[in-house]
């Protein structure tokens, strides 16, 4: 078919039955084979309409202008621009097509109704701009008073902030010649201003691709740089942000159609490259704040390692690792009791760790992973020097840094001859510097068993040496956790404890005391967490941390520092015994036995009982309200891993049902959320079961107050994937079950997230539970016009597999899909004569229905008959009336009044009255 009429005709088709991709690709190819201008006009013209439906407005206006250009008067094609252009907020571009529409047609109702809505949409936002012209102008008048009052500047400067939020205001500030008097205000020096300065420039910026690359080249980078550099945690902070809204402005955070001013916005590729050269210049820079570093490498952290693994480009990440991979190494390897370092925070170290590992895992082949081992490897080897202890501790610290980010190149380097003695010797050093690196290597690095094998031979000597001779207690604690660490070596394996019996209660005794020990400085108390989250995995030392109240509040408060994130959660997870455990066929026990193959034993408190007073104990002591402050942590440091985790412990403390309610009372619900949108692909399934088991058994309004209770319905959708296990899926159809009880939004939420097909594939499950979930569901929307339309379809079995559901043993089953019939049939008449062409047994069964012992379902089967006879097919009513159906509604209506059964009397009455109201039956009189 190589005719563009055939092809224009084709596309027609596709179009009036609703496949609207079919169709665009059927008038493309028109357009491409096309040499007739008129046809070519109305070609533009469809395929406009078809991107107005997808939604696609740029493209729809785009199309209708061509269509115009041949023909000026094409009526369809101006309102088609018209409706493309309002969408895009061109109101006085879409009014001056509609008022030409309506010249052509002035009779046209259409025309006239949507020129008058323009009219008054262009007349409030002419009103808007103009108050808000006089609202900048004000702020701008004052700011540049030299003699007005200081408070009034700082309000007038903060008010600023507040109009660029505003599209109108954003604008106005910038017409109105507002950037050089921000500069004004960052010269000043003074906080409040600087500040108010770089929060109007985020505004600004804020999806806006064209603003945001003007303000980049008159404000210019290397100044937004040196502010940022600042050592002022919320000037530092604010910068940050106004560098993530240039970047999302610049990416495609911008949505607005631009015309033909679009040439001149389009390529941003240049200003994006020089914001990252200019961010990676100040990791290693000296003349840049602790603060700012940290921002620095937070914002490389978000913005070049891919945010979707499916995106094939991961240049950022190459550029980064070849031109600031030894910088953010340089930063690792820092020592701030040494002279002569970088300025950083506590954090600066981990948060380039985290930047390490994220760049690791955006590398897609081995050559470009070899290249990552080689930099690293070649900065540590230079780093080494005989006569130069400091460069030495410098290349053991960067070690460590890769030990906390990507383990795989710090476990290889580590393997390399000669490093593993170096951090043995550097523990038995005099200096305490030395000792304080060593054993924080160590710590690092023997998190695989044949390193912590070589350790246990060859350092575990030392360290405790150094434990009890050293007086410094951060270097002691220190040494504590590397004992700690090693003594966990075998995991929960009870067979595979590395120190004698009791060991490892008296180190986690020693952990617990320095942890509630207040008067111990923050950092000092966090390694003693970091010695509890490796302790844990032995059941004893489980039990006596949660028993102990004071250690656990301690803990608890501590995890509002988010630099701990990590050892709270994998403490948490021990805790809840919610870490992965492989399920040991017995066959295969044996089969280790025989063969004298080692085989883990299981600790005999890490037993379900154990597990569940563990479980009772935490959520007496307060742990949601720790998690939900946990998961509020907006920052790298909460990374994907540790979302999982904290997922994994919701998920274990959900496991009760009768605990769900403490967890909904404490905002454990709202916390959840988050956790199931955003993470690892395990950890947003954790969490999304754990919402699934909440939202089953509770009122989800409480659960999940306000707007939340939409975000909800994704993550529980999400567990209808077949790949899913069937107690998820039960669980998710449960709490769907009660999202679609509530109202209508919810329910056409739940059909938007596209979970009908899977909860009509559930309904065929041969699981009873599964299948029973799967109808009850069903049934809760079946008062959707689009589950009803699915219903009056031709072509499957949807009705009647319901119809047959209601013969079915399972009681709860038959109530539901009767339920759902009785809806069904009183909503599509249609669906009445439908009923009995599906199965011939459709007399009997619903016979069966209004004879049952239970008043629910009888009610239900009633109320079909009732629908039956209402549905205007009066062959079917006088088929109901000619069968037995009418003597068991004469015998139900004829029972005496009572409360227990009144609703079933009620009805069967009704359906006798609505009888004699056709006239299939007579009332009975007596001569």
């Amino acid at each position: 078919m190589a005719d563009p009429i055939q092809f224009k005709d084709e596309g027609n088709k596709h179009f009036q039955a609703g496949e609207v991709d079919k169709a665009i690709e059927c008038y493309t190819k028109a357009i491409k084979l096309c040499t007739d201008k008129k046809v070519l006009a109305v070609v533009y013209r469809n395929r406009s309409a078809c991107f107005l439906k997808k939604e696609s407005y740029t493209n729809a206006a785009s199309d209708a202008s061509k269509a115009i250009d041949v023909d000026a008067a094409d009526v369809k094609a101006l309102f088609r621009r018209c409706q493309a252009l309002e969408k895009l907020g061109k109101l006085d571009m879409a009014f001056k097509d509609v008022q030409r529409c309506s010249t052509i047609e002035p009779k046209n109702k259409t025309f006239l109704e949507t020129l008058r809505r323009l009219g008054a949409e262009i007349q409030a936002k002419l009103k808007t701009t103009f108050s808000t012209d006089s609202r900048v102008q004000n702020m701008f008048d004052i700011l540049l008073d030299e003699e007005m009052d200081k408070d009034k500047k700082e309000m007038a400067a903060n008010n600023l902030v507040v109009l660029a939020r505003e599209e109108a205001g954003a604008e106005r500030i910038f017409q109105n010649n507002g950037v050089p008097l921000l500069l004004d205000l960052l010269e000043t020096g003074k906080v409040e201003m600087v500040l108010a300065a770089i929060r109007t420039f985020a505004g600004m910026c804020t999806g806006h691709k064209a603003r945001a690359m003007a303000i980049i080249h008159l404000v210019g980078i290397d100044k937004l740089c040196s502010i940022m550099a600042v050592d002022n945690e919320d000037i530092a902070l604010a910068t940050c942000d106004l560098f993530q809204c240039i970047n999302d402005s610049l990416t495609g955070g911008d949505r607005r159609f631009y015309g033909k001013e679009e040439a001149l916005v389009l390529d941003a590729s240049k200003d994006l490259k020089s914001i990252l050269m200019a961010l990676l210049e100040m990791v290693a820079s000296k003349k840049v704040s602790g603060h700012g570093r940290d921002q620095a490498l937070n914002l490389l952290t978000r913005n070049v390692p891919r945010k979707d693994k499916k995106d094939p480009d991961h240049s950022k990440s190459l550029f980064t690792i070849d031109h600031g991979l030894k910088k953010i190494l340089k930063v690792c390897g820092q020592i701030p009791d040494l002279p002569d370092q970088l300025p950083m925070t506590e954090n600066t170290q981990l948060i380039a760790s985290v930047l390490l590992d994220k760049l690791w895992d955006d590398l897609r082949c081995d050559p470009e992973r070899d290249n990552y081992r080689e930099v690293c490897d070649e900065y540590i080897k230079g780093k080494f020097d005989p006569n130069d202890m400091d460069r030495n501790i410098h290349a053991i610290n960067a070690l460590s840094g890769l030990l906390q980010g990507p383990f795989e190149v710090g476990n290889q380097l580590v393997g390399r001859q000669g490093i593993m003695e170096m951090m043995v010797a550097l523990c038995g050093s005099e200096r305490e510097v030395d000792q304080m690196v060593a054993v924080e290597a160590l710590i690092h690095s023997s998190t695989k068993m044949s390193r912590a094998s070589f350790i246990i031979t060859n350092g575990v000597s030392l360290l405790k040496d150094i434990y009890k001779k050293t007086k410094n207690d951060k270097i002691k604690i220190r040494a504590l956790v590397g004992l700690c660490k090693l003594g966990s070596a075998g995991g929960d394996d009870y067979s595979m404890r590395q120190f004698a019996e009791g060991s490892t209660e008296k180190l986690a005794k020693q952990c617990r005391k320095w942890l509630c020990n207040s008067a111990m400085d923050t950092r000092t108390r966090k390694w003693a967490i970091e010695g509890l989250a490796y302790l844990t995995q032995d059941a004893d030392v489980k039990d006596d941390f949660v028993e102990d109240d004071p250690a656990m509040k301690a803990m608890f408060d501590l995890s509002k520092d988010k630099t701990i994130l990590y050892a709270v959660a994998c403490t948490l997870v021990n805790c809840t015994n919610s870490y992965e455990k492989k399920d040991i066929m017995p066959e295969l026990v044996q089969l280790a036995k025989f063969s004298k193959q080692h085989v883990p034993e299981q600790h005999p408190k890490d037993k379900k009982d154990f597990i569940q007073k563990r479980v009772k104990r935490m959520l007496k002591g307060g742990v949601i309200s720790a998690l939900t402050v946990m998961v509020k942590a907006d920052n790298v440091l909460l990374t994907d891993q540790t979302k999982e985790m904290l997922a994994r412990v919701f998920l274990a403390l959900a496991d009760d049902p009768k605990d769900r309610g403490t967890i909904c009372a404490h905002g454990g619900g709202k916390a959840l959320i988050p956790l199931a949108l955003e993470g690892s692909a395990i950890g947003k399934v954790r969490a999304a079961h754990a919402l699934a088991k909440i939202a089953a058994v509770s009122n989800p309004e409480i659960a999940f107050p306000g707007e939340r209770i939409y975000e909800v319905v994704r993550p529980l959708v999400s567990l209808l994937h077949p790949e899913r296990d069937g107690v998820q899926n039960y669980e998710a159809l449960l709490s769907l079950t009660n999202l679609a009880g509530l109202n209508d939004k919810l329910r056409v939420k739940i059909l938007k997230e596209k979970a009908l097909p899977e909860i009509e594939q559930y309904m065929f499950e041969d699981h009873d539970h599964i299948r029973q979930a799967a109808t009850e569901c069903m049934c809760n929307l079946v008062t959707c016009k689009e589950v009803q339309d699915r219903y009056l379809e031709d072509g499957n079995d949807r009705l009647k597999l319901l119809v047959l559901m209601c013969v079915e043993d399972n009681e709860k089953l038959q109530r539901a899909a009767a339920g759902g019939l009785a809806m069904l049939t009183a909503a599509q008449k249609k669906l009445c004569t439908k009923m009995t062409l599906v199965t011939l047994q459709w007399m009997e069964i619903l016979q069966r229905l209004i004879l049952h012992d239970q008043p629910q379902i009888q009610h239900r089967g009633l109320v079909i008959v009732y629908n039956m006879l209402n549905s205007d097919d009066n062959e079917l009513a006088k088929k109901l009336m000619e069968s037995e159906i009418l003597e068991i509604l004469t015998v139900i209506g004829k029972a005496m009044d009572n409360p227990k059964r009144q609703i079933v009397i009620d009805v069967a009455r009704t359906c006798l009255v609505k009888a004699m109201d056709l006239g299939l039956i007579k009332p009975f009189t007596t001569p």
